[in-house]
């Protein structure tokens, strides 16, 4: 059985580990002043950061087409027609529609799409489940319940400095957010589960009390002292998201995974100022094969 998923998945798994694990990442694309770039392939993500800052113009990201997801699906059917096709939500991309168009010319694979209706690591812990339940030679439907589970089971939210790619990027809409930005007022965003779009959670004065706010809303659902699976992103922001996995800490009873820089196409949309988490209950994956 085959995985295959977007680069707007963020999994905490090297190149190595993920061609062990069957898993193959199809690139989405950033423009950034007339140039194009393929994610993970033409660009590192602390370069685009650094053409971002110095750059006048905001940038554009694009999904792969379906007829670059037939391809790979073509060369993947030939070593075994079973694929799971793993994709960021369809309420935030276009993506997973690319990945469903793209099986219909395809006939003689047999892929399973997911639509996980998140994003960034959240995704990433769908993905790695399914690949390794799928290694562990686990049958298509008893994949399906993991990951369903962990979807289900798995909450994320994100906070920001600057609201001005989230409003160019149409994910947050325009009078909103420049009277959040006049006033300086700083969101607290979330993913919410039936369509996969963002949803406001909170807004507040200053870029700190968002970090700590993420902590506060987690705590209205989790008594101090649960354990949680925690894993921290951000766009080029090390320091804040060091002090919400402290804040994170003193609080709950945390396995914390690597702290990691989100897909660059996802930065795109938020700027470099962005962090976030993901968590969910520790138990929940105690079934994931090793």
């Amino acid at each position: 059985m085959k995985i295959v998923t977007d680069s707007g998945v963020d999994i905490s798994l090297s190149r190595q580990e993920l061609e062990q694990l069957n898993v193959n990442v199809i690139p989405l694309r950033v423009t950034l002043e007339g140039k194009t770039y393929r994610e993970g392939i033409d660009i590192a993500k602390d370069d685009f950061y650094r053409l971002l800052e110095a750059s006048k113009e905001l940038p554009k990201t694009s999904q792969p087409s379906p007829g670059e997801f037939a391809e790979l699906y073509q060369k993947l059917a030939e070593e075994d027609p079973e694929i799971i096709s793993i994709h960021m939500s369809s309420g935030l991309s276009g993506t997973y529609q690319s990945a469903v168009l793209a099986s219909q010319m395809v006939p003689r694979a047999r892929i399973t799409h997911i639509d996980t209706k998140t994003l960034s690591v959240p995704s990433g812990w769908q993905v790695e489940a399914a690949a390794r339940a799928a290694r562990a030679g686990w049958a298509l439907e008893k994949i399906l319940e993991l990951v369903k589970k962990i979807g289900q089971a798995t909450e994320t939210m994100f906070t920001l400095e600057e609201l001005k790619y989230l409003i160019h990027g149409g994910r947050i809409s325009h009078m909103k957010g420049l009277v959040a930005s006049v006033l300086n007022i700083k969101p607290v965003i979330g993913v919410e589960k039936e369509r996969g779009t963002y949803i406001q959670l909170a807004f507040v004065r200053t870029f700190n009390k968002a970090i700590k706010g993420i902590v506060d809303i987690i705590e209205k659902k989790n008594a101090p002292g649960s354990e949680l699976r925690v894993q921290v992103v951000h766009a080029q922001n090390p320091d804040g998201a060091n002090l919400l996995q402290e804040l994170m800490a003193e609080r709950f009873k945390c396995t914390f995974l690597p702290q990691m820089a989100m897909s660059l196409v996802l930065g795109a949309h938020t700027g470099p100022s962005m962090i976030g988490l993901a968590y969910a209950n520790t138990d929940v994956f105690n079934s994931v094969p090793a």
